[in-house]
């Protein structure tokens, strides 16, 4: 089975099937040399310069040979891109996004399942650890839905925690998200996401890897993986992340190409945090909401036109600040809700702290819910709803 599989097809010319590897023109050598394996776009930059262009790069170039030591075959791996339904984008593509074409060491090419034009559009990425608290997993979610709302494409790695979160949030507001994989198309990884990432497809938006088919995620696919979420968007926001991990790697390589790097403060007793903090202290821009975002991007891009009617609606915050018809609560319910915070507390503990029974609890948290008070979390715990 394909990435992906059951989404549209592009129909690739098959030419260069049959010419084979000979008299390649600049695209198809951007291929070849990406299944090499062994020279990026700066190496290939200079060949060019060198031989006159990447055909003649191409054809001028001894290491013809592929990551698992066998011959190229760029043909069979234009063939694989027409069943699977992916475009390969090279720096010779008109669609190949400007600003990734524009920083130094962007890859030699992008396989797409999805809209190419939504690597282009005005974006933000939003990055985190795998491991997020439920504050962690609330900000994502809701920078995401609010920026996206406002007009801007989400881009994220599609890993578990963090980056999952803001995919949905960005969906959830009807906006478009990329997905920046650390693994080819193929080996889609982590499984548990591939439902999402059809539904990023399905919505307008699209899965990207620099990989070529059977490239599996290990050690070194994820830094590069970083690297081009980085340039692919105007600034890069942390949400939440430990010292060590990938998304401070994330803010590292967006500050080196000129990227504006944000970060979310959280607690500073939390070693997940502890990342977010150092880079506030490095300079990085604390941000609160969206609005903050858009502010601290503003001089470098113009804000994205809403989308929508000409008359905007109330963001999620705006919103919240309106007042609400008082709801009445029973005396047990008020005791429930007084014990409730964002992070959540277990069955178990609001039993031992009501004095009421289990049964009495877990029907006085089901009515709570029904009047949207309070979720449900993994682990049999409760938490007062997000933004509450």
């Amino acid at each position: 089975m394909g990435p992906l599989d059951g989404c549209e097809v592009y129909h690739i010319s098959d030419a260069f099937g049959k010419r084979g590897n000979q008299g390649l023109t600049d695209r198809e050598a951007y291929v070849a040399f990406n299944l090499t394996d062994r020279i990026g776009s700066v190496g290939v930059g200079e060949l060019a310069g060198r031989f006159g262009g990447v055909a003649a790069a191409w054809e001028a170039y001894e290491g013809k040979v592929s990551r698992s030591g066998g011959e190229i075959d760029a043909a069979g791996e234009f063939e694989k891109a027409r069943r699977y339904g992916v475009r390969i984008l090279t720096p010779a593509d008109d669609d190949y996004p400007r600003m990734l074409r524009d920083t130094r060491g962007h890859p030699l090419a992008l396989y797409v399942k999805g809209d190419v034009k939504a690597l282009s559009l005005p974006s933000v990425a939003i990055v985190g650890t795998r491991r997020a608290t439920v504050y962690g997993l609330d900000q994502a979610n809701r920078f995401a839905h609010d920026l996206a709302q406002s007009g801007w494409c989400i881009v994220s790695g599609l890993a578990l925690g963090i980056d999952c979160e803001a995919h949905k949030g960005a969906l959830d507001a009807g906006g478009k998200t990329v997905g920046v994989l650390g693994s080819a198309l193929d080996r889609f990884y982590p499984e548990q996401n591939r439902e999402l990432a059809r539904n990023i497809v399905k919505k307008g938006g699209a899965v990207v890897s620099e990989f070529p088919f059977g490239r599996e995620a290990d050690q070194h696919t994820f830094p590069q993986r970083n690297h081009v979420i980085a340039a692919l968007a105007s600034g890069v926001l942390a949400v939440e992340s430990p010292v060590k991990s990938g998304t401070l790697i994330t803010a590292e390589a967006a500050a080196n190409i000129g990227r504006t790097v944000m970060a979310v403060p959280g607690r500073v007793d939390s070693p997940r945090s502890a990342g977010c903090l150092k880079l506030i202290r490095e300079g990085a821009t604390l941000v609160r909401c969206a609005a903050d975002v858009e502010e601290a991007l503003s001089e470098l891009v113009p804000k994205p036109v809403e989308r929508g009617s000409v008359t905007p609606s109330p963001d999620r915050n705006e919103r919240r600040r309106q007042p609400a018809p008082a709801p009445s609560f029973s005396i047990e319910e008020s005791m429930v809700m007084r014990e409730l915070d964002a992070e959540g507390v277990s069955m178990d503990r609001l039993v031992q702290i009501t004095g009421l029974s289990a049964a009495k609890v877990r029907s006085l948290c089901m009515t709570l819910r029904l009047k949207e008070r309070v979720r449900f979390l993994p682990g049999n715990r409760v938490a007062l709803p997000r933004g509450a």
